[in-house]
């Protein structure tokens, strides 16, 4: 049997995307929600408390590596037409910015800084209210 835990966070940020057909290739942002899911072997929970992840380290872990670095930021593809160099904070990866892109990115963040037991099982995250994208594993 396994556990499962969630934790749910929130950050504001700006993207475009490149050639796309649609009002969302110009700059424009959002107020995302994440929440992230980590499970673990019931009878074997990594913590004596049988907890599978404290919540105050999964929350340590997600803050560093994606709250921190991506909340109002202006986040944009290599080919983008935008200027890299804006006087902002401003993160250019290899792909366009869409939410399903950035979970599998943000998956690739959060795994290796997970303890031992403990998987990464699902993160969603909503780019609008009523609009998400979910990556399960």
């Amino acid at each position: 049997m396994e556990l499962r835990v969630t934790k749910l966070f929130s950050f504001e940020m700006a993207h475009a995307l490149t050639g796309y057909d649609g009002r969302c290739r110009n700059i424009h942002g959002h107020s995302y929600k994440l929440a992230v899911t980590v499970g673990g072997e019931a009878a074997a929970a990594p913590s004596p408390q049988g907890m599978v992840m404290d919540f105050s380290s999964l929350k340590a872990i997600v803050s560093e590596h994606i709250v921190e670095p991506f909340d109002h930021a202006l986040v944009l593809s290599q080919q983008s037409c935008f200027p890299h160099d804006l006087p902002t904070k401003t993160i250019v990866l290899p792909f366009e910015p869409t939410t399903e892109y950035l979970l599998q990115h943000f998956a690739s963040l959060l795994t290796p800084h997970l303890p031992a037991g403990v998987a990464l099982r699902s993160i969603r995250l909503h780019e609008t209210e009523s609009s998400y994208a979910e990556l399960i594993f």
